[in-house]
C-alpha cells in the first residue's frame, strides 16, 4: 500500500537525518524522495542570496557534537538524537566549568523527558538540549569545580546552497494547485515528516488521474523557503495559481484544522470545506491571526496568494510539538491515511473548480462572436440573456456552481455557456 511504503521510509530512513534550513540532510532527505519519483527537480538557491527583504544563510553543517565528563563518558550526544544540538549552533571546543555548561542546556522544565528543538538560525551561538531529567543529574552528580569537554564540529559556508525540490505534474491547463510542505526540521514526526509523506501519496495518487489542473508540489525549508520560491515564482504563480495548501503537522489522530486564507475566499478554503462536509468531518478552524507556517509568506502583503492551511493537530497546539516525544508513536498510517483521504477530496474539488474571468474591460461586444443577434427586436431571447448574465458573474469570486444559482439556470447549461465563450477567448 502506498501509504505504509512512504510512512516506513520516513519512519526508518528519512527521520534520523540532521535536516536544517540548509545543509546536507536537507539535500539527503530531496535525493531519497527523488529515488521515489525522478522526475523530482531538486533546485538550489546560493547562501547570500537577496530574497526580497532576507537573504539565504549561510550552509550549515555538522559532523559531530558532545559534552564529555572527566572520565570521558558522553553526557550528550548528538549522533544518538540530533535534537540535543541548538540548530546552527557555531564550531566549538573547549573545557567549561558546570556552570557554564548548565548554562548552554536548554530544557523544558514541565516535560522532564522530552529533549526540546531549538534554532539560533541569524545569531552567533552554540548549544545543547536535553531532558530536564538528565539536566538534575547532572546537577545532582557533578561537583561545581567539574569541567566539561564541548566539542561542536560545525561548519558555515558563505558560498553553500538552500536546497528545495518541485514536482510539477501537468494538466490539461496552465490553472495551477500548489501543495507546500517543509523539509527543515530534524528528528521530528509530525512537524516534519507526516506533511512530507503525505505529498508523495498525493502524488503517487494524482499521477494516474486525468487532472484539468497543473498540481505542483514543493518541499522547502519553512519561511527562507517559501520566500525564496516566492521570488523565483511568483509571476507564474500570480498569473496561474487558482489556490493550494500548506500540509504541516497532518499525522496524528487527534483532530482536523485549519487555517483558511486572508479573506477566507480563497477557492482552495471553498474545496476543503466541501471535502469536510462530504467526509462529515468536525474540524477546527483557527484564526488566519494564528498562523505560523508558510501560509504566512503565501498570504503576504504584496504577494496575496489564495493558500490554505491544512493540519491535523496545528503546529504548537499539542504537547510533542518541537520535542524528542514528537515521533512515529504520534505519527500514525491511520493519521496519515485520513489526511490522505480528506485532501484528495479537497484537491479533487479544486481541480474541478473553474472560477471564469472575463478578459475585456466592459461588456464583451458579443455580436463580434456571433453571440448576440445583429437585428433588435421585441422578442426576448433566453440564451442570449443566460449568456450575458453569465458573464455579470465572470469576475473571479464565482465558480460555475454559484454562478448557476446566481443566474438560475442547471449547472450544465453553465457548463455549456463556458465553454463557448472560453473556445471563443472571451473568457478564461
Amino acid at each position: 500500500m502506498t501509504i505504509k511504503k512512504y510512512y516506513n521510509l520516513a519512519k526508518n530512513v528519512l527521520y534520523p537525518l540532521n535536516r536544517s534550513l540548509t545543509g546536507l540532510g536537507t539535500k539527503k532527505t530531496l535525493l531519497i524522495i527523488k529515488k521515489n519519483f525522478p522526475k523530482l527537480h531538486i533546485k538550489s538557491a546560493n547562501s547570500g542570496e537577496r530574497c526580497f527583504d532576507w537573504r539565504i544563510p549561510k550552509e550549515w553543517n555538522v559532523k559531530n557534537a558532545y559534552v564529555k565528563d572527566k572520565k570521558n563518558t558522553k553526557i550528550i550526544d548528538f549522533k544518538k538524537n540530533n535534537l540535543h544540538l541548538v540548530g546552527y549552533s557555531a564550531s566549538v571546543k573547549k573545557f567549561i566549568s558546570k556552570k557554564d555548561f548548565l548554562d548552554r542546556l536548554h530544557t523544558i522544565p514541565k516535560q522532564k523527558n522530552a529533549i526540546p528543538y531549538i534554532t539560533s538560525y541569524y545569531k552567533n551561538y552554540w548549544g545543547f538540549c536535553a531532558a530536564e531529567n538528565l539536566k538534575k543529574k547532572i546537577k545532582k552528580n557533578y561537583n561545581k569545580d567539574d569541567k566539561f569537554r564541548v566539542l561542536v564540529d560545525s561548519t558555515f559556508n558563505k558560498k553553500g546552497k538552500l536546497f528545495y525540490g518541485d514536482y510539477t505534474i501537468k494538466g490539461k491547463s496552465s490553472n495551477l494547485i500548489l501543495i507546500s510542505t517543509n523539509v527543515c526540521h530534524p528528528s521530528m514526526a509530525n512537524n516534519e515528516l507526516s506533511g512530507p509523506i503525505l505529498s508523495m501519496c498525493l502524488i503517487d495518487f494524482f499521477l494516474k488521474r486525468k487532472n484539468n489542473k497543473t498540481i505542483k508540489f514543493i518541499f522547502i525549508p519553512e519561511t527562507i523557503g517559501a520566500i525564496n520560491f516566492l521570488k523565483k515564482q511568483y509571476k507564474n504563480l500570480k498569473n496561474n495559481l487558482d489556490g493550494g495548501y500548506v500540509l504541516s503537522c497532518v499525522g496524528d489522530e487527534k483532530m482536523y484544522s485549519c487555517i483558511f486564507s486572508k479573506y477566507k475566499n480563497a477557492m482552495s478554503d471553498q474545496a476543503l470545506l466541501e471535502a469536510y462536509k462530504k467526509l462529515n468531518i468536525k474540524f477546527k478552524e483557527y484564526s488566519f491571526l494564528k498562523r505560523g507556517s508558510d501560509e504566512r509568506q503565501f498570504n503576504s502583503p504584496g504577494i496575496d496568494l489564495p493558500i490554505t492551511a491544512v493540519f491535523k493537530s496545528k503546529f504548537g497546539t499539542f504537547k510533542e510539538y518541537h520535542t524528542s516525544l514528537d515521533d512515529f508513536k504520534l505519527v500514525t498510517e491511520k493519521g496519515i491515511k485520513e489526511s490522505f483521504i480528506l485532501m484528495k477530496n479537497a484537491i479533487i474539488n479544486l481541480d474541478n473548480k473553474i472560477m471564469p474571468r472575463v478578459k475585456t474591460k466592459c461588456e464583451p461586444f458579443m455580436s463580434k462572436y456571433n453571440l448576440y443577434d445583429t437585428l433588435s427586436t421585441k422578442k426576448i431571447n433566453h440564451n442570449t440573456d443566460n449568456v450575458m448574465n453569465f458573464l455579470q458573474f465572470c469576475d473571479g469570486k464565482n465558480d460555475l456552481l454559484e454562478i448557476s444559482k446566481k443566474i438560475r439556470v442547471d449547472i450544465s447549461v453553465s457548463k455549456k455557456i463556458y465553454n463557448k465563450l472560453h473556445s471563443k477567448k472571451i473568457i478564461y
